[in-house]
């Protein structure tokens, strides 16, 4: 799908895979079935993402497979039991995901670039969605303690895989990703 520089493509690959593996983990180690789902829908959408990044993906699987995978994905996203503006993301992303896909259906298998219109709208959608939530990563900072105060007794820290810094950590690398593959369409 990607068709700047070989090192880019890379560069997404890892940042799309790694993101994947780590949201898989937390599905597999998250807290409830609540929080499992959208981190499993995440993990599949950072891994299917990857492979799409591979460079030269566009001539070893054909697009076909990438509409069929992320169409299905944007299916399961309709189902999450999450909050409906986070529902709606994972429905766009995937959809978005779909769109690439079928660019890539172009001659030749080459993609034809998509609709420009449409391309604008989903640019402009995952660079205001990664603004929004770059916010969300960076987390509040407790009060100092005094010093030699030491930690408070019974007040450890939360695990990283339940933190909603990680999460939203998570959300940014897969939309800025996301912005990447678009504007290299």
């Amino acid at each position: 799908m990607h068709e700047g520089p070989v090192v880019v493509g890379w560069l997404l690959v890892a940042l799309c895979g790694s993101t994947g593996l780590y949201c898989l983990y937390r599905a597999a180690a998250g807290p409830g079935r609540g929080a499992r789902r959208p981190a499993g829908v995440e993990g599949a959408m950072g891994l299917g993402m990857a492979v799409m990044a591979v460079p030269g993906a566009g001539a070893a699987a054909p697009g076909q497979a990438y509409v069929v995978f992320f169409g299905v994905l944007a299916g399961c996203s309709a189902l999450l039991r999450a909050r409906p503006a986070h529902r709606a993301h994972h429905v766009v992303e995937a959809l978005a995901m779909v769109y690439m896909g079928l660019a890539m259906l172009g001659p030749a298998g080459h993609g034809a670039g998509g609709v420009p219109v449409l391309t604008g709208v989903l640019l402009a959608y995952f660079a205001l969605y990664a603004l929004r939530t770059g916010a969300l990563v960076v987390p509040v900072l407790p009060a100092p303690v005094a010093a030699g105060a030491g930690p408070v007794a019974g007040g450890g820290a939360e695990p990283a895989e339940r933190s909603p810094e990680v999460a939203a950590g998570c959300r940014l690398a897969l939309s800025l990703g996301m912005l990447v593959m678009l504007v290299s369409m």
